[in-house]
């Protein structure tokens, strides 16, 4: 959900558990861990090769650091983009796939894996476990009763109007309270539903709805297909954008169950809850809380018949991955055309995916046992801290922020908690049923399983110690409300992390990474939250003002970039992860410059320690895209594409124009007065 953004913000985008049994015996114990004895790229951390010298550092420094790479480099028929991130992530599925291949007979992981890959099974079966569903839908009555299953599809398959999430309460962090977000929509976003860039995304959809209706029987589909996309456009022309959704100022709205029930009438709330299993609740966050009012009373005028059809097409639709291959084809006519892909994924692929988003943690206890050492642990550890260091030196010297809000910045940083790899206890699935011959159950199970689980600390203190990824997840992320950050064992490799890699190198990759989520705390959503996660205007009204202006010169250099013909970079639903990369490779850059020890850095291969460092933070974002994702991303995403996140912050950084002489006249070049001067 669009709400939960400001609850933990990934680099790029969970209770009490007792320990399951151990599962390194997923991996052959007798099988060391794998630690680099040399540099996993050139001879010390970066690939010179795919460097274009041709092109000035002041000009293009992506393409300087990584020019030749993007001109060889094509994007595989079946992924939306290629790059970094996306290579090892493919090295990992790689890693998690051996785990499940070699665990143990009547394991969990390898049962639902196989579940996944009995193509044959699902071919004989065709629709039959879909329809069990579809016909509940169909039995419904009133609109009390569809309020009541709106309620119960948690989890499993079909779809609300509204999203639920039980997270840390804005105002009493240390107690987990509901959340309540905008839905109903199966384009990504509102804007697909009206800017004529998505055209052609609209008639697939339309076309796709009118497909899976047919499908299930329904009588005159094409008719039906139209009433459901009506639907789903009068939804989203009521419904936030999504730079709305991550402001906290709007998002945190609080509500007894019974003031929701009078703020937004027109849908039977009591049945909605009941449906959820959710009792009455005295405080809870609604997000898009004029979205929400503006929806129930659309649901009170739309024909029951309508909401049905609507609600059987997304049932349909999230089944689909779990039924025949008519269905599965089906979907990805509609789906490869919001990301330009040629090909569905191999099956395989699809199967881990499943199998880590069900059982992650059962699956990450064998993946650190076998591919995360002691040794990275301690080390990443060690340089977390020293981006802490130089992130509380950075606030101590910002000249524009008083001593009192310095004070508290300092604070929050040094509370802070810092998880690495994987999380202290593992998660126990024991209670989750999974049969090797039931793909179609399996996936009700795991998701009914999860949604169980996340409810069931509705109320409940909050446990920071938990962990909102897997361990073999290749990305990082900030905690917001419960101020921690994590980096999964899954991105703590080459080329992020790479123990052999010259420190620089280090620096640039995992550092700016680290700094990155650590800035994320002081960005311009996370200044509001306090050391103890509340939401709290701690800042003085003249640092907040600096704030501000300073974070409009830097969202108008982004307003300028252009990721896709007509398809600029939108500055305020990026402006946090802006300000967390610009603030991340500064602090990556003053804690490598610490590590020193007031020794100037080696010249390796002509090339010095910042010029190392700079060439590792941008080969580490170096990407290419397909142009239906690029339009998906600027739309939908936080982030802004990798190449604006080298291009975006270093064109702000003194020392990357000291370090490549960069002058005027330089394509990348800004003016010393008019560069953006944040943390």
């Amino acid at each position: 959900m669009k709400f939960r953004l400001f609850l933990s913000t990934a680099a790029l985008a969970a209770l009490a558990a007792s320990t399951v049994p151990a599962l390194a015996q997923a991996a052959d114990p007798a099988l060391p861990v794998a630690v680099p004895a040399k540099p996993t790229f050139g001879t010390w951390g970066v690939d010179l090769s795919a460097r274009d010298e041709s092109v000035k550092p002041g000009d293009d420094f992506q393409r300087h650091a990584s020019g030749k790479w993007l001109d060889k480099t094509t994007i595989p028929a079946d992924r939306p983009s290629t790059g970094t991130f996306y290579d090892l992530r493919e090295t990992v599925q790689d890693q998690v796939q051996n785990l499940i291949k070699n665990a143990p007979a009547g394991s969990k992981h390898g049962a639902l894996y196989a579940s996944f890959m009995d193509e044959a099974r699902l071919e004989t079966l065709g629709l039959k476990p879909l329809m069990a569903d579809i016909a509940k839908i169909r039995a419904i009555k009133d609109k009390t009763a569809f309020a009541r299953h709106m309620g119960g599809t948690s989890g499993v398959f079909g779809s609300a109007l509204v999203g639920t999430f039980v997270g840390a309460d804005t105002a009493n962090p240390d107690i987990n309270v509901l959340y309540i977000g905008q839905a109903g929509l199966g384009l990504p976003e509102r804007d697909y539903y009206f800017n004529p860039q998505f055209a052609k995304q609209r008639d697939a959809y339309k076309a796709y709805i009118e497909r899976t209706l047919q499908a299930i029987g329904t009588p005159r589909a094409k008719a039906a297909a139209a009433a459901v996309y009506a639907f789903e456009e009068a939804i989203a022309k009521v419904s936030w954008a999504s730079e709305e959704s991550r402001d906290i100022d709007k998002i945190n709205n609080p509500y007894s169950t019974a003031q929701f029930a009078s703020y937004a009438p027109g849908l039977d709330w009591n049945a909605f809850f009941a449906g959820a299993r959710i009792p009455a609740q005295q405080r809870m966050i609604v997000a898009e809380n004029s979205a929400i009012k503006q929806i129930a009373a659309l649901y009170a005028k739309t024909p029951l018949a309508t909401l049905k059809l609507w609600q059987q097409f997304h049932t349909a639709d999230q089944a689909s991955p779990y039924l025949n291959k008519a269905m599965v084809d089906s979907r990805f006519a509609f789906t490869k055309t919001l990301s330009g892909v040629e090909t569905i994924r191999p099956r395989w692929k699809r199967a881990i995916d499943m199998v880590n988003g069900s059982v992650g943690e059962l699956v990450g206890e064998a993946y650190v046992a076998r591919y995360f050492p002691a040794s990275s642990k301690t080390k990443m550890e060690q340089l977390v801290a020293n981006l802490k260091v130089a992130m509380a030196d950075r606030i101590d010297s910002n000249g524009w922020m008083s001593p009192a809000t310095k004070g508290a910045a300092k604070t929050k940083l040094a509370k802070m908690d810092v998880m690495v790899g994987y999380p202290d206890k593992w998660r126990d699935y024991s209670a989750l049923k999974i049969e090797s011959g039931d793909l179609y159950g399996n996936a009700l199970r795991a998701g009914r399983f999860e949604a169980d689980y996340q409810l069931s600390f509705l109320g409940k203190p909050v446990d920071r110690k938990l962990w909102g990824m897997n361990p073999q997840t290749v990305n990082a992320y900030n905690g917001g409300l419960e101020n921690k950050i994590v980096f999964p064992a899954g991105i703590l490799q080459a080329p992020f992390f790479d123990p052999a890699a010259d420190d620089a190198v280090n620096y640039g990759a995992i550092g700016a990474v680290i700094g990155h989520e650590i800035s994320h705390g002081f960005d311009d959503q996370g200044r509001k939250i306090d050391e103890t996660g509340k939401v709290r205007d701690w800042w003085s009204a003249e640092d907040a003002k600096r704030f501000e202006a300073e974070s409009t010169v830097f969202g108008d250099q982004y307003a300028k970039f252009e990721a896709a013909p007509g398809a600029f970079v939108n500055p305020k639903l990026t402006m946090g992860e802006n300000i967390a990369d610009f603030a991340g490779v500064q602090v990556a850059l003053d804690a490598y410059h610490k590590s020193l020890g007031g020794k100037e850095a080696a010249v390796i291969d002509g090339l010095t320690g910042d010029q190392r460092f700079f060439l590792a933070y941008a080969q580490v974002w170096r990407s290419k895209m397909r142009e239906d994702a690029l339009r998906n991303q600027v739309t939908t995403d936080p982030h802004s594409p990798g190449r604006f996140r080298v291009l975006g912050p270093l064109r702000n950084v003194e020392a990357w124009y000291q370090a490549f002489g960069v002058k005027p006249g330089d394509s990348m070049y800004i003016p010393p007065e008019k560069r953006a001067k944040i943390w």
